[in-house]
């Protein structure tokens, strides 16, 4: 356990503190150089004039000729330094500092640790903090900001551990930091128990009214996958700005719960009168409607982003090239695209990811190559896109290219991402030796994401021996997640090894898992409405349910065969059928064709992968209705027009 102290009240320790009191010094330093008379004129205002006008050099020359800098003349110098992205000039600065004496003040400490984090030279900003005699709270304040920021969070925990040993209170910024500490690297489950204590010494010590403290606390759950927790705490602010609002919408948005951030979306718009909502807001808001494939909620939002002046800016426009092409829209995505007049790596990566999802790898990997030609370099998102591009698209020797040039050509080192899109890219193409070979080479721990990927391979290929060796390892690494050993089940039953499917069974009901029921979302008139199963309330399931026995039986004269061996268990044939009508996608396809009109594309989401009855059923929906129906999975999207599939049944 910690020791906590009660926090005292004070300011931020940022780059623009107003500026303090400079420290008294002994009377041997008063003077800093005596044989300098009174009359030598002071070149502390032209100093600090220079920097202002950016001229730096020239500013470093007069100082020279100074004898007597004052604090706020250092103070600008720093400030210079870290604008102009000069370490040498900031380390000959910091020895001026303390060749005057004015090393241990820790004002000036202060700014010496922000500038030296700016400029990417986190040993002297950890120099600065181990030569300071006297910390006061806004030197660790800083060092605490510019290692959270750098993602060594452990350190910073360990740091504060120290500093509450030593007895020095906190302060109301210091629990912003360590609470972003808490999430800076991985985020592990002890570094959430952490966040806990921190949460609870903050409510001992009646901080619950600090709107930015309880922010980043609806923060620190979020990207934990707390949303119960973040939820919790947002509920009872009792003061709420426009950044918590967005903290917790983006906390919906990014864990699977998309409904309910376009929810607090529109509660947010009758409550908050005075504010409105920003580009961190819309973006989470886009990424919502993207999540549910809600096009008409989309173009509203679109609409508003238009009228509040936010489509310049860059994390919002990329947000809505990737909004219209997951709701199936891609010209419009391209056309937004298009029009940019400033374009940066992510609005290239959204592109990218973008015609990747839709299976079109050799436009992807175009786009990227213009990119390149255009002088943007990638960043390693940018080669999880185009990988992905390729996977889908079943482009392999190409993305084992790609994967090649990350080091030789760009100085990306690949991360576990980029080992499951290879693994991906080759199981996919069933050359499974081949992407086990790559695990086996991996100078890295593969982790789950690789296991993952080799595991779903096996799935579509149903190789039960490499199956069982992934598996083991995510039974390991990911104890709790029913996904995989669903998985590993299906294989089984695939290869009719029942006894097997039973023992993973039982495997998942020891352990009090439950596997992801399948859920699809479908948009009608603006109103989203969401499927699980027949047993869920709707008031048109018995004739959603006429209309699908109906179906079924006219396409199984026209070739329709259902694929039973996607059932688990072990039944006849008709019952297997009988569930086989009961998938969530099948409910909403059905849904559609009740609710729209002719001509009008039915667009549809699902949570896991398209299972193989449901797309060979909605390929013969689509031509026995001449329906254009659109569905993206988990994966990719699915579009279905007259009886053909865009992923060319490789999915």
């Amino acid at each position: 356990m910690w020791a906590f102290h009660t926090p005292q009240p004070t300011q931020p320790p940022s780059l623009f503190n107003p500026r303090r009191t400079p420290p008294k010094l002994p009377s041997s330093s008063l003077t800093l150089n005596p044989s300098i008379s009174n009359s030598t004129p002071n070149h502390n205002q032209l100093i600090q004039s220079l920097c202002k006008q950016g001229d730096l050099k020239q500013a470093f020359k007069l100082l020279s000729r100074e004898p007597n800098p004052s604090q706020r003349t250092y103070e600008v110098l720093i400030l210079s330094c870290a604008d102009q992205n000069s370490l040498s000039l900031a380390q000959s600065l910091h020895s001026h500092i303390s060749e005057n004496g004015f090393d241990q003040d820790p004002f000036l400490v202060t700014k010496l640790i922000s500038m030296y984090a700016v400029l990417d030279s986190l040993d002297d900003a950890r120099k600065v903090f181990d030569k300071t005699r006297k910390r006061t709270i806004f030197v660790w304040n800083a060092l605490f900001r510019a290692l959270t920021l750098a993602g060594f969070g452990e350190e910073v925990l360990g740091l504060y551990r120290k500093m509450n040993r030593i007895g020095l209170p906190s302060d109301r910024f210091t629990y912003t930091y360590v609470l972003k500490a808490c999430v800076a690297s991985e985020c592990m489950v002890s570094l959430l128990n952490k966040g806990k204590e921190i949460h609870a010494h903050i409510l001992r010590h009646g901080l619950e009214g600090y709107v930015h403290i309880m922010t980043t606390l609806v923060d620190m759950y979020a990207r934990f996958g707390c949303v119960a927790h973040a939820s919790f705490v947002f509920e009872k602010m009792p003061v709420r700005n426009v950044v918590s609002w967005s903290a917790m919408m983006a906390c919906y948005a990014k864990n699977g719960k998309p409904f309910e951030a376009l929810e607090l979306f529109r509660e947010m718009m009758i409550e908050t009168r005075d504010s409105a909502p920003n580009s961190v807001t819309m973006v989470s808001v886009l990424q919502a409607c993207a999540a549910l494939s809600a096009l008409e909620q989309g173009k509203l939002v679109h609409a508003y982003i238009l009228r509040r002046g936010l489509d310049s800016v860059l994390p919002v426009i990329s947000a809505l090239i990737t909004m219209y092409a997951r709701c199936g829209e891609l010209e419009l995505g391209q056309r937004i695209f298009d029009r940019m007049e400033k374009r940066d790596v992510v609005s290239w990566n959204s592109l990218i990811s973008s015609y990747g999802l839709h299976g079109y790898g050799k436009k992807a990997m175009q786009i990227f190559e213009e990119m390149i030609h255009q002088g943007v370099s990638p960043s390693p998102i940018t080669f999880v896109s185009v990988l992905g591009a390729c996977s889908h698209a079943g482009l392999v020797e190409e993305g084992k290219k790609l994967f090649d040039s990350m080091c030789k050509e760009h100085g990306i080192h690949p991360s576990v991402e980029h080992y499951a899109c290879m693994v991906d890219l080759l199981g996919r193409a069933n050359r499974l030796e081949e992407a086990a070979k790559i695990i086996d080479e991996m100078r890295i721990e593969p982790g789950a994401k690789v296991w993952g990927s080799l595991l779903g391979s096996c799935r579509i290929h149903c190789n039960v021996e490499l199956a069982e060796r992934a598996s083991h390892r995510l039974f390991q690494l990911e104890p709790h997640s029913a996904g995989n050993y669903v998985l590993l089940a299906d294989i089984y039953a695939e290869a009719e090894m029942w006894d097997d499917v039973k023992r993973v069974r039982k495997l998942l009901e020891t352990r009090s898992l439950q596997k992801v029921a399948g859920r699809s979302w479908i948009e009608v008139r603006r109103k989203m409405y969401s499927f699980v199963s027949v047993d869920e309330p709707n008031p048109q399931i018995e004739l959603i349910q006429s209309l699908l026995i109906k179906l079924a039986a006219e396409m199984k004269e026209k070739g329709y065969s259902p694929q039973t061996k996607v059932v688990l268990y072990d039944l006849d044939e008709s019952e297997k059928e009988r569930i086989l009508l009961g998938h969530s996608e099948k409910l909403a396809v059905a849904f559609g064709l009740i609710n729209t009109k002719k001509g009008e594309t039915i667009r549809i989401t699902k949570n896991l992968r398209l299972c193989e009855d449901c797309h060979s059923f909605t390929k013969f929906i689509s031509k026995f209705t001449n329906k254009e129906i659109l569905v993206r999975d988990v994966n990719r999207f699915h579009h279905f027009q007259n009886g053909v599939c865009s992923c060319g049944d490789y999915w």
